[in-house]
Formats: C-alpha cells, sequence, structure tokens
C-alpha cells in the first residue's frame, strides 16, 4: 500500500511558519523581532503620516525610557505593578480561572491602601506595612465576590469580574466625593476628586542611589512576589494541583482535589496580587501619592497583557514587564514632544500585538498540527484493522 501525502500536509509556508513558531529557541525569538521590525514599521508609517519625524519619535521612545538613568528609573517603576498583576494573572489562569477584572481589583488595592494609610494613627514603617496589607485585602476581597458570584450563582468569571471594574471606578469615585470617606481636606470651594496624600511615612522610598538609577521598594516587592509564585506553581504539592485543575477538573476532582476551594483561592490570589500592586501604585512615585478614579492608568490590562506575552510563565513575565515599562515610560515622554496621545496609544498597541501574535500562532498552528497527527493515526489504526481483515 503506497501512502500519498494529503495536499494540507505538503510543505509550505504554512507549515513553515508553524515550524518557525513552535520550535521555541532562536527561531521563535526570530519571529518576535520580525513581528516588533514589522509594528515598528508601520509605527513610522503612521509617524510621517501625521507630520512628525519616525527617528525623532523612536529618539524620544529611548531618551524616556532606557537613555538615562532619570528614565531608567521611570521604566522601573511602571514594570514593579505590571510585573505584580501579571505574577498573580498566571496564578489563576494555571488553574483555568480567567480573570480578567485586574485593573478594577488593582483600583480597589489603591483603596484599601489610601483607607489604612489615612485612617490609621501609625507612625513609622509600621503605616507602610498597613498601606501595603490594605492594598492586598482590598484586591483580594475585590475578586472574592467574583468567586462567591460563581460558586453560588454559576456566574462566569470572565463577565463577573470585568463588570466589577465599572463598579470599583464608581465606588472609588464616590469616596473621593464625600468630605467624610476620603475625599481631600481643603479650604478653598473647589475640591478635586482625590484623597489627601499619603503621609511620607506611607510611602515607598529609594532603596538607594546606584549612579543616578533609583531602586525603589516596589521593584523588590514585585521581583519577590514573582519568584514566590514561581517556586510554589513549579516545586509544591499545591502548585502542582493548580496546574492539575486548569488541565482537566475532573481528572483533578478524582484526584481528591477541592476544585472550588482552589478555584477560589486561585482567583483570591490573582486578585490580591493586583491589589498589591494598587497599593504600589499608590505609594511609590510613579503618581501623587493619592486616591483617585483614574490612578489605575491601565495598569491592569497591561498586567493581563504581559501575563499573556508570557505566557503565563511567572519568570518570562519579568523581562515582558520591562519592555512594557519602557513602552510605558518612553510613551509619557513621545507625549511630551508634541505626538499625539492617540497615536502613542496606537503604537503601543501595535508593539503589543507583535508580541502577542507570534505566541498566539503557535498555540493555533500547534494544536492543528496535533489534531492532524492524532487524525493520522486513527487512520493508520483503521488501515491496519482492515488488512488484518
Amino acid at each position: 500500500m503506497t501512502a500519498s501525502i494529503p495536499a494540507g500536509d505538503r510543505p509550505g509556508a504554512r507549515q513553515f511558519l508553524m515550524r518557525l513558531s513552535t520550535s521555541g529557541g532562536g527561531p521563535a525569538a526570530a519571529v518576535t523581532v520580525a513581528a516588533v521590525l514589522v509594528a515598528l514599521a508601520l509605527s513610522g508609517v503612521l509617524i510621517a503620516a501625521t507630520g512628525f519625524s519616525p527617528p525623532a519619535a523612536l529618539h524620544a521612545l529611548i531618551e524616556g525610557s532606557l537613555a538615562s538613568p532619570a528614565s531608567l528609573t521611570s521604566t522601573l517603576l511602571y514594570a514593579a505593578p505590571l510585573l505584580l498583576v501579571a505574577a498573580g494573572t498566571c496564578v489563576s489562569t494555571r488553574a483555568g480561572v480567567f480573570n480578567i477584572g485586574q485593573e478594577g481589583q488593582v483600583l480597589m488595592g489603591a483603596f484599601g491602601g489610601a483607607w489604612f494609610g489615612l485612617r490609621l494613627a501609625i507612625h513609622g514603617p509600621g503605616l507602610l506595612v498597613m498601606v501595603v496589607i490594605g492594598g492586598v485585602l482590598g484586591g483580594g476581597l475585590w475578586a472574592w465576590l467574583s468567586a462567591l458570584m460563581y460558586r453560588f450563582r454559576r456566574v462566569n468569571v470572565v463577565v463577573s469580574t470585568l463588570l466589577m471594574i465599572f463598579l470599583a471606578q464608581q465606588l472609588v469615585t464616590f469616596a473621593v466625593g464625600e468630605s467624610w470617606f476620603l475625599q481631600e481636606s481643603s479650604t478653598s470651594a473647589y475640591v478635586n476628586p482625590q484623597s489627601n496624600p499619603l503621609p511620607s511615612s506611607g510611602l515607598m522610598g529609594s532603596l538607594g542611589h546606584y549612579p543616578g538609577l533609583q531602586l525603589n521598594l516596589g521593584l523588590v516587592i514585585a521581583l519577590l512576589a514573582t519568584v514566590a509564585v514561581a517556586v510554589a506553581l513549579t516545586r509544591t504539592r499545591w502548585g502542582f494541583r493548580i496546574r492539575m485543575l486548569g488541565l482537566n477538573p475532573s481528572v483533578a476532582r478524582h484526584a481528591g482535589v477541592r476544585v472550588a476551594a482552589l478555584r477560589d483561592a486561585a482567583l483570591i490570589i490573582s486578585g490580591a496580587a493586583a491589589g498589591l500592586a494598587g497599593a504600589v501604585l499608590l505609594a511609590s512615585p510613579v503618581g501623587t501619592n493619592r486616591l483617585d478614579p483614574t490612578m489605575s492608568n491601565n495598569i491592569g490590562w497591561d498586567g493581563l497583557l504581559v501575563a499573556l506575552v508570557a505566557r503565563n510563565r511567572p519568570a518570562l513575565c519579568v523581562p515582558v514587564a520591562f519592555l512594557f515599562g519602557v513602552l510605558s515610560a518612553g510613551g509619557d515622554y513621545l507625549s511630551s514632544t508634541g505626538v499625539p496621545s492617540y497615536l502613542v496609544d496606537i503604537i503601543e498597541s501595535l508593539l503589543v500585538l507583535a508580541l502577542v501574535v507570534p505566541s498566539v500562532a503557535s498555540g493555533i498552528l500547534g494544536r492543528r498540527r496535533r489534531e492532524r497527527l492524532a487524525s493520522a493515526g486513527a487512520e493508520q489504526i483503521q488501515d491496519s484493522v482492515e488488512v488484518a481483515a
């Protein structure tokens, strides 16, 4: 019997791309680099079409993120909360729980940190500890509400966490609009919709100056949290159960895993990490150290993208979060040079797509390859049965 090669399996561009994107190492990196170059080329065309110079815009992007110790400090300040959100997202996604409400959980973490920091009469480092605890509790409790909705009413987690973002924004707007809640104290007739600044003892200061570079405590917290998540997921029995739950809940249940409790724990941990990112945003120099409804500034969404680009691997989240920090810090500087803010957003979106597309394409093409191999195996078994008959 002579087997013929199906048309779909003949070597071609599609198969070449699949091998290139799924073989890992250098080829996969080459695909990513090519996608980034295409995104940069498209960005240059858009910048030129609006009357600006692409080389000058690229220089401004680098100048605002990497060219000096001050700009690198700004990049690291942005990367810290992104890394925290991504690390928490790795936990929930590995458990098969798709939390997309990190933006609201970041905001509620900042709300909890502001409440503890402004209401507690604590002096010294103890106040900063309470700000961090308030952030963890705020984000964790907000995610816990979605866990309760799923457990008792089977409300889809994706839907509930998404809608809770808008509720968080409204709650913070109300809090900073009431003098008895968290509104700014002022003697003027007009009061901004924000809280008072945190006391100096509640702020995350610099750990030292290294040739002009300031390392903030928030970055250290983010790195330690990421290491803890990586070790827990890969080196502990709890992490094994999390991964088993994400791969096959039925098998996990038969293996004695308390599926509902573990699913809730993964979602709460994800929310608590996002809440910790909110506390870092509130207490670090990246912002004004005041609570306001817009302070999350897409950190939750960008952190979710960091985890997606890193394919939910905590170790890979570190360089990806740094890259997103470069885009955030450089984008702010680019806006200050006169480039329209909407164009900066488009450039950032193109670069994010360039980073995401290779991994998504790898997953799709790999899945199709496995399906074809399974189909080919079934055909071989059928042919063997027919020959035996």
